[in-house]
């Protein structure tokens, strides 16, 4: 015989015995259901008015929970079945009885439900990582796409511009060498031209030389360029050696209409740039009556091929051509068709 004192748990199947009067319980012998000899957990008698106090425990998780619930469910489904196994008149159990706790059951079950959060929390992060991966992929994939398609861009451009440059340079090489057969062929008629005339004027001043050569000389000896005759002069003067070359205006080359373009805007006169131009300007003046300053011209007045510039003493100072330069010639070496006045 034992004794046992229950403070909290039990529920009581009887009316006749009050809280107060048992404070112990005395267990005579085990009880046991019949045909199951597992000892069962004694239980104390107490009233239906009995008060239990508080003893709430720590909340349990909800898989703690149900899985409790299902030990619960399935111990009170075994004793009900061995109950109905029992013989008819068996004596009816009035006893409760209290269930066994989960124990290291349930530190196991918190121990793999903290597992498995842990691997899905896991795989959430190796997806995540797996689809920045792949973004960060497909983001490069189009910026190097968008990168090739500039280069190609500014390939095709460069392209463009290497042939636009080509196309010009031989453009302006055509150019350059269609001006300089028309200034080849615009020579030799210049040259074809200054022959003729020099032939003809010869045979026309013999008859007039003995008759005006003695003022004439006088006139020439005499000649002294003043004010900005004198300035044109001098600058024509100057440039006695330069080379001759067409289309040149200085400062060390020079063509024919060039250079007196040149001596006349040291006195303050823009002429045109062409020599049949210049011969068409100012007053037309014989040859017996030269002033220092004064255009010679070859050809006709409108339409002259050559200029020169009277410098005095019955000699011009002219850009004649390539094999000769910048010469300063007797009147009588390449007599001039005639001459013009601007001063």
């Amino acid at each position: 015989m034992s004794h046992a004192r229950f403070a909290r748990y039990g529920v009581n199947k009887g009316d006749e015995e009050a809280d107060w009067k048992v404070p112990v319980v005395t267990v005579a012998q085990p009880t046991f259901l019949e045909g199951n000899r597992e000892a069962l957990i004694a239980v104390v008698p107490m009233s239906q008015t009995a008060h239990i106090p508080s003893h709430r425990k720590p909340r349990r998780s909800a898989s703690k929970l149900a899985l409790r619930a299902g030990v619960a469910g399935g111990v009170l489904s075994t004793i009900a079945v061995a109950g109905a196994a029992g013989p008819a008149n068996a004596e009816p159990v009035t006893e409760t009885i209290e269930m066994p706790t989960l124990g290291s059951l349930g530190t196991d079950l918190a121990s793999a439900v903290a597992a498995s959060a842990e691997a899905s929390e896991q795989e959430a992060l190796d997806q995540s990582l797996a689809a920045q991966e792949a973004a960060a992929l497909e983001q490069a994939a189009k910026e190097a796409k968008k990168a090739k398609a500039e280069a190609e861009r500014k390939a095709e451009a460069e392209r463009a511009e290497k042939a636009r440059k080509e196309a010009e340079a031989k453009a302006e090489a055509e150019r350059a060498a269609a001006e300089a057969r028309a200034e080849a062929r615009a020579r030799a008629s210049r040259d074809a031209a200054r022959t003729q005339l020099a032939a003809t004027s010869a045979s026309a001043s013999s008859s007039d030389s003995d008759s005006s050569s003695s003022g004439s000389s006088a006139s020439e000896s005499t000649q002294v360029a003043s004010g900005s005759a004198a300035a044109i002069v001098a600058f024509a003067k100057a440039q006695v050696g330069d080379a001759y070359v067409s289309g040149g205006t200085g400062p060390n080359s020079w063509d024919c209409s060039g250079l007196v373009q040149a001596a006349y805007r040291q006195a303050g006169i823009d002429l045109p740039r062409i020599s049949y131009s210049q011969s068409s300007m100012g007053t037309s003046v014989s040859l017996s009556n030269l002033q220092p300053g004064d255009i010679l011209y070859w050809g006709s007045r409108s339409g002259s091929y050559h200029v020169a510039i009277y410098v005095g003493g019955g000699k011009y100072v002219g850009a004649q051509n390539p094999s000769t330069g910048v010469v300063e010639r007797s009147l009588d070496w390449d007599r001039p068709s005639g001459a013009v006045r601007i001063l």
